[in-house]
C-alpha cells in the first residue's frame, strides 16, 4: 500500500530526489524541548553549523541562479549543503556549534563539482582547453584549442550548435554573529558577485578553430584573504531553425573548474 501521510504511529513520506516511499515513526522531542533541554546541546550545535552551511551553499546557488535549473540535478541544494559541512568541520578556531564555513582554506573540496551528478562535463566535452586567471582574481580566461566537435563532443540528438561557458562567483566565508545569531558573510560587499560569458553559437557539424573567453568581475574589486573565487566552465545546445536558437533541456553541463 503506497501512500504519504500517518496511519496510527507509522508516517509515510517521499524524498524528493529519491525512489520509493519511506517510512518513519511518529513521535520524538517537542520543538521546545530540542531548543531548551540541557540533553539537546549537541543538537542545537549541529542544527546552528548546519543553517550556516545551508545559508552558505545557497549563497553560491545565488550568484549563479542564472544558470541554475538547467545546469542542475534536483539534489544540488543538499550536495553543496553537504561539502560546505565538510569545510565547516575543518576549522579548528571556534567553539562546536559556531565554527565557521571557511571556503578560502578548503577551495579542495569545491573543485571539480558537478552541479548535475547524473551527467558529468568530461562525458561530453572532451575538447583541450585550458583555464587561467589574473593575480588580482577579478578576471579568468577559458581557453579553448582548435578541435573537430563531430569527434570530441556527445552532443544531444538534434541539436545543431553548442554554447561554451565561462563563469565566475565570489563567495566569502561565512561566520557566526553572536549579535544577530546567524551566520554572514565576512565580505557582504562582495560576496555573490558574479558574471558569465558565453561563446557565440558554435556549429556542431564543423571544425571549430578554438577561442579564449574572458570573464571579468564588474566594479574591478579588491578581493581580500577571506573570500574565494570561484571559475565555473559549462557547455550548452541548441537547435537552429530559420537563424533562431532553440535551447536543449538535455546534455548541458556545468562545473566547477577551478577555486582560487
Amino acid at each position: 500500500m503506497k501512500y504519504v501521510g500517518t496511519i496510527g504511529d507509522v508516517r509515510h513520506f517521499k524524498i524528493k530526489g529519491q525512489e520509493g516511499f519511506f517510512a518513519g515513526m511518529v513521535g520524538g522531542p517537542t520543538a521546545q524541548q530540542v531548543h531548551t533541554a540541557p540533553e539537546f546541546e549537541r543538537t542545537r550545535e549541529n542544527m546552528n553549523e548546519f543553517g550556516g552551511c545551508a545559508k552558505t551553499g545557497k549563497s553560491l546557488r545565488t550568484a549563479l541562479s542564472a544558470l541554475m535549473g538547467k545546469f542542475t540535478d534536483t539534489q544540488v541544494t543538499g550536495r553543496l549543503t553537504s561539502i560546505m559541512k565538510k569545510i565547516n568541520l575543518e576549522d579548528g578556531t571556534e567553539a562546536r556549534g559556531y565554527r565557521k564555513v571557511e571556503v578560502s582554506t578548503q577551495r579542495k573540496y569545491l573543485e571539480g563539482f558537478e552541479f548535475n551528478k547524473n551527467l558529468s562535463i568530461s562525458g561530453i566535452f572532451n575538447a583541450p582547453y585550458d583555464v587561467t586567471h589574473t593575480a588580482g582574481r577579478d578576471s579568468a580566461d577559458f581557453t579553448v584549442a582548435a578541435f573537430n566537435p563531430g569527434d570530441l563532443i556527445s552532443a544531444p540528438s538534434g541539436s545543431t550548435h553548442f554554447r561554451l561557458i565561462n563563469a565566475l562567483a565570489v563567495l566569502a566565508d561565512f561566520s557566526y554573529n553572536p549579535t544577530t545569531g546567524t551566520y554572514e558573510p565576512d565580505d557582504m560587499e562582495n560576496n555573490e558577485l558574479t558574471v558569465i560569458e558565453y561563446s557565440p553559437y558554435i556549429p556542431l557539424n564543423a571544425t571549430y578553430a578554438g577561442d579564449s573567453f574572458t570573464a571579468t568581475l564588474p566594479g574591478t574589486p579588491t578581493l581580500g584573504t577571506n573570500v574565494s573565487v570561484i571559475q565555473c566552465i559549462g557547455i550548452e545546445f541548441f537547435q537552429e531553425v530559420n537563424s533562431v536558437y532553440y535551447p536543449f533541456a538535455s546534455g548541458n553541463c556545468l562545473k566547477i573548474e577551478e577555486v582560487f
